[in-house]
């Protein structure tokens, strides 16, 4: 298949199917990063909140057992590969996290709302794909190298699963299974979310597609003939990378990142087909649609900063159990919170 189709052509693929099963989840599964994070603040309701950690939980276990089995290898992940700077990791996510809030969706989420129509969050994508690639290679990228540096090898695996092993003479395999259990189990203890079939069922669907994409591009990488790089599911510097394509396809090939978004608008699409919830809707407020492309821009940058976004280190370098992972996820949720107090509460003192 490689050397019929093309090693970019596959990770497409590869990109395409995971995407569609993360698109179904955003529509049918209601999966939503400030959707969670808002209903645990605001509604006193943890069950997307577990929802997320279900989906954590099952993407370890499964990334890990690929990794038992000779089918992966977390090491060559630039987010375990790459030395880990905790700065970053902070104000990259607390910018996410506001942007976020201040958009009223992460990059998953737009493109997963534009599946079902919502034109608003069009101009999320595209500003945020604009301002990730600004920060990439174009007019920000000196000033983001000056302030945060660049990626360098890591001495070490940068993974907790790798530094547990040492310490404990446990091989990482092991020590990942047992952690992604750990987790999973926590999330099983509430009896209202165990009686959730859906939610436990697109949680563990979300946690599988994160884990197909490192198994399909390991094995490209492995056997392929253009050593691709092995990289998961995330939505800040593929978006732009899809828009790019878009407007230069004669001269650039596919890659994960474009099948990946792909696949989460066609998911998405279909889930709102599903559900009847397809409807074409526009922003009609200059002030939303003012916030919206300020948050969008905000999240485009801190995503670069962290080196993922709620998806990308939520998610995918979660399942790796990287040092990036829990401390973005919570500078995220921290900036989150902020964001949607200014925008639900205020700050004006309470008479």
């Amino acid at each position: 298949m490689l050397e019929a189709w093309g090693d970019g052509n596959v990770a497409a693929i590869i990109g395409l199917l995971g995407g569609i099963l993360l698109g179904l989840a955003a529509r049918l599964g209601r999966f939503c990063t400030l959707g969670a994070i808002e209903d645990f603040l605001y509604g006193a309701n943890d069950m997307r909140l577990r929802m997320w950690g279900l989906a954590i939980g099952t993407a370890i276990i499964s990334s890990f057992g690929l990794m038992a089995f000779g089918l992966f290898d977390p090491t060559s992940s630039f987010y375990i590969a790459a030395r880990w700077s905790p700065i970053s990791s902070i104000v990259g996510g607390l910018m996410f996290g506001y942007g976020m809030a201040m958009a009223g969706n992460c990059g998953y989420g737009a493109i997963a709302r534009l599946g079902g129509g919502d034109l608003r969050s069009f101009v999320i994508v595209v500003v945020m794909g604009m301002a990730a690639y600004a920060t990439i290679s174009g007019p920000l990228a000196p000033i983001r190298l000056a302030i945060f540096g660049g990626m360098t090898p890591a001495d070490t695996p940068a993974g907790i699963a790798h530094l547990l092993g040492d310490v404990l003479g446990v091989p990482v395999a092991v020590v990942g299974l047992v952690v992604g259990t750990v987790i999973a189990a926590i999330t099983l203890t509430d009896r209202d979310f165990i009686h959730n079939r859906s939610a436990i069922i697109w949680a563990i669907i979300v946690g599988f597609a994160v884990s197909s994409a490192w198994a399909g591009m390991y094995y490209i990488h492995s056997t392929g003939f253009e050593n691709l790089q092995v990289v998961g599911h995330t939505f800040a510097a593929p978006i732009g990378e899809t828009m790019l394509y878009g407007m230069t396809s004669s001269a650039r090939s596919l890659s994960f990142g474009i099948g990946s978004i792909a696949g989460v608008w066609v998911g998405a699409f279909l889930g709102s087909l599903i559900k009847g919830h397809f409807r074409w809707e526009a922003c009609e407020d200059p002030r939303e649609l003012r916030r919206q492309i300020f948050g969008a821009a905000l999240m485009g940058v801190g995503a670069v900063i962290a080196i993922g976004c709620s998806i990308g280190q939520g998610l995918s370098a979660f399942s790796l159990l990287a040092y990036s992972a829990p401390v973005t996820f919570a500078a995220i949720f921290t900036g989150a919170a902020f964001g949607l107090k200014q925008m639900i509460e205020g700050f004006a003192p309470a008479e």
